[in-house]
């Protein structure tokens, strides 16, 4: 019985591992390095008239 759960935590842990893999694959199905993520888009600024602005400027607001 202990042997068992023993096999049964130590599979666990194994399956667990190669899930945390990195996942990338070339063409040709090999495993390749993944490009780095990116990067989140600049928020952009909208002045009182709705035109684009520097969200330094005064009276600008980020746009949605």
């Amino acid at each position: 019985m202990f042997r068992a759960v023993l096999l049964a935590a130590t599979l666990s842990f194994t399956a667990l591992s190669g899930a945390q893999a990195a996942p990338c694959r070339d063409a040709k199905g090999k495993f390749t390095k993944c490009p780095p993520a990116a990067a989140a888009p600049a928020a952009r600024c909208r002045d009182a008239k709705g035109r684009f602005a520097k969200c330094g400027a005064p009276g600008a607001k980020p746009s949605k």
